[in-house]
């Protein structure tokens, strides 16, 4: 019973692997994922796919890319059992997740051009002054530093913090990113970036591959959004019973 894929009627497993490069047992995998409907039997119990499948396995992988594996997986679960509200749910979450890294780059793009330089002379400090200066609580600064944003070394002889010039730069950055609103756990990879990147000057190239990324993944979405539209399209159009 070997038809042509590109046209109507039955396909095999293989005619929908082939078509993306995948093997067979990942298209019996996206199945009983339910990422595809399911599959009719022949007689002597093997798979047989129509064109509906074709496009559920076209919307599953162009939503990947923008949405992930599992958001993707369940956004096609919820088509497949008709919750069209909770896959558009699924996928406003995605975009309202977008927008908020959108807003994260921006601040941090903000915070390090206002970032105060650090003169090398007057670098190290203590939790006093260091908060006094930023207007915040000691304790705060003791929090940053449980939370492992800011890293100040131990006076071996008095036990108190010391912050250098990079400690004091890395918590300017941290109370600008907070005011802002932003979360530490939000913050700590950008510091951690700022560490290793050796200063927030190299962090140029950095912030340029954020805003490809955030790009990319807004593109992909539009992909992934016209290619879910024609499943449910072709999912209104099939024949009764062949989108269950």
């Amino acid at each position: 019973m070997r038809q042509n894929p590109q046209g109507g009627g039955r396909l095999r497993p293989v005619d929908l692997a082939r078509r993306h490069g995948l093997s067979t047992q990942a298209i019996r995998n996206y199945e009983a994922a339910g990422v595809l409907p399911a599959a009719e039997r022949t007689p002597h119990g093997y798979r047989t796919y129509t064109p509906l499948h074709a496009s559920a396995l076209n919307a599953f992988l162009a939503l990947v890319p923008g949405h992930g594996h599992g958001t993707a997986t369940s956004i096609m679960r919820a088509v497949n059992r008709d919750a069209i509200g909770e896959a558009l749910r699924l996928i406003d979450e995605s975009h309202a997740q977008l927008l908020d890294d959108r807003r994260t780059l921006q601040a941090v793009e903000a915070a390090l051009r206002d970032l105060e330089p650090v003169p090398p002379e007057r670098g190290d400090t203590f939790v006093g002054p260091l908060s006094r200066r930023l207007g915040i609580r000691p304790a705060t600064l003791r929090k940053w530093e449980r939370a492992g944003v800011v890293q100040p070394r131990r006076d071996p002889r008095t036990g108190y913090r010391v912050y250098s010039a990079a400690d004091v730069r890395d918590t300017l950055l941290v109370h600008q990113l907070r005011r802002g609103g932003h979360l530490l756990e939000q913050i700590a990879p950008l510091i951690a970036q700022v560490r290793s990147a050796g200063g927030v000057a190299p962090l140029e190239s950095t912030l340029h591959d954020w805003h490809a990324r955030l790009s990319a993944r807004s593109r992909a979405m539009l992909s992934g959004a016209a290619a879910l539209d024609a499943y449910l399209d072709c999912r209104a159009t099939a024949p009764d019973g062949a989108a269950e």
